[in-house]
């Protein structure tokens, strides 16, 4: 809007004409006091100010407007008919004026001058609005980084206080901070404690599940510095999103050494009573199939019933056994792998072959689906097998209702994944990470079903040395589905 402000009545109502006629929005005021008033109340663009007026002149309102913060950066073009004297137009800049217009005036050049300091102001105005906007958002990311900055002093301050060993690193997996505790294990914090020679390296694992966007669980031994001693420690990298993409991974080395002595302790009495248990078992199996021959049953008798009857349970020991000794190995390091390029598709024929050959048919139903896997790909045929075996088995032993169980393939460009789907009591969410622990059991079906709670923990223990993933999806009273993945690499 631009003000025009003269005592002559005349001359505003042609002057407002004038710029209404190419419309310009247009203020009027008739002495220098109601221009004041009016600057300091709304906004203008321009002010066309008259020189001679009663009471305060065109310059004294001109150096009034140029002391009020409002109105001191307001355009003013000074319009005079009497004071066109060199001197006149020299105060008229001197007081604040851009420009000087004595009349008679051409209103093409006074049209031009208006645009042009009309449009300045215009431009100045959006300026500062972009400034203003500027500086608020200057400030708001100043107060956020400052706020950011207290939290995570904070977090430090927490890691600090943690009796592990703490650190976090950025998105790209470079350590940005440790607490105290990790100068026990290592010199510097952009290196990560020493491993045992025969541990998986830190680094390498930690890389690969950085470029998958999964955390890192594994247990290590590190090397103490001072001591010198190398501890059992549990170690943990989770990533921190912001929004969907990862901002930084936060990790934390327990110190598990003590509970591992304990717990190989236990191992090794397992070991030993396995071992022990082993020989005599062999010989009552012998002599009970021995036994068998030299009696000549008739097959139907109720002492051949009794019989096989014993014979399955000293199958059930000796598998039970047999599981023991495979959690010893585990726990010793030595279950060994003996992976070969091999078809996974007659293994799991096999075994779903076993299954069938050990249960009634009219009860058990497995249908296969998927695309199968008719390819040779590096792993160890037994252990897979034994896999396959314990999904299938723990698909009928948990399904007594409804024994149909579905076996499902799929092959893409980096492995193979293989599922076992049942329609049994399913295992509650918030239990299934769980499962695979060792001597785990559901309560639910603890009871219900026998079972040391092994069987999956040795699973996921040989699908671990194949560089495979396991895994469950669970509804109760719905079915269970286990899977896992082989890399065809």
């Amino acid at each position: 809007m631009i003000l025009i402000v003269d005592d002559n009545e005349n001359n505003i109502y042609s002057l407002k004409k004038l710029l209404e006629s190419k419309n310009f929005l247009v203020d009027t005021a008739n002495s220098g006091e109601e221009a004041l008033g009016k600057a300091l109340k709304n906004d203008y663009a321009l002010i066309i100010l008259d020189v001679q007026m009663p009471g305060m002149d065109g310059f004294e309102v001109a150096e009034i407007f140029a002391g009020y913060s409002k109105t001191k950066d307001i355009p003013i073009i000074f319009l005079s008919a009497v004071n066109t004297e060199k001197r006149f137009i020299t105060k008229g800049y001197a007081s604040g004026g851009k420009d000087y217009v004595t009349k008679p005036v051409d209103p093409e050049i006074l049209l031009l001058k208006v645009k042009t300091f009309y449009n300045l102001q215009e431009q100045n105005l959006e300026m500062k609005k972009t400034q203003e906007s500027l500086k608020l958002e200057v400030k708001g990311r100043r107060e956020s980084q400052v706020s950011m900055k207290s939290k995570i002093d904070h977090f430090h301050l927490l890691l600090e206080g943690l009796p592990q060993i703490a650190f976090t690193l950025n998105e790209e997996g470079i350590v940005d901070f440790v607490n105290g505790r990790w100068y026990q294990y290592s010199t510097s914090e952009q290196v990560f404690p020493e491993t045992y020679q025969d541990d998986l390296d830190i680094k390498a694992e930690f890389e690969a599940c950085r470029k998958k966007g999964k955390a890192l669980e594994l247990e290590t031994r590190i090397k103490n510095i001072e001591s010198g001693d190398y501890r059992y420690h549990l170690l943990r990298i989770s990533p921190v999103y912001d929004g969907v993409a990862i901002k930084n991974w936060v990790g934390t080395f327990t110190d598990i050494d003590d509970q591992k002595k304990v717990e190989n302790e236990k191992d090794e009495f397992l070991s030993i009573a396995s071992h022990e248990l082993k020989t005599p078992l062999t010989s009552i199996k012998a002599y009970v199939q021995l036994l068998d021959r030299k009696l000549k049953l008739d097959k139907n008798s109720a002492e051949a019933g009794y019989v096989t009857k014993v014979q399955d349970q000293i199958e059930k020991l000796n598998s039970l056994i047999g599981d023991l000794l495979d959690v010893s190995k585990i726990e010793n390091g030595k279950l060994k792998i003996n992976k070969k390029p091999s078809n996974l598709e007659k293994v799991i024929e096999n075994a779903i072959e076993t299954i069938i050959q050990t249960h009634d048919e009219d009860k058990v139903k497995i249908k296969r689906h998927g695309q199968k896997p008719d390819i040779l790909i590096p792993f160890d045929e037994i252990r897979i097998e034994q896999v396959l075996i314990n999904f299938l088995t723990n698909a009928i032993k948990y399904s007594p209702e409804n024994n149909q169980v579905i076996v499902t393939t799929f092959v893409d460009e980096e492995g193979v994944k293989v599922s076992v789907t049942d329609f049994g009591i399913g295992i509650p969410e918030f239990k299934q990470k769980a499962v695979f622990q060792k001597f785990y059991r559901v309560e639910e079906s603890s009871l219900q079903f026998q079972g040391m709670g092994i069987g999956l923990y040795i699973c996921s223990e040989i699908i671990k040395q194949h560089r495979g993933t396991i895994g469950l999806s669970s509804i109760p009273n719905e079915g269970s589905t286990f899977y896992f993945t082989l890399p065809l690499n």
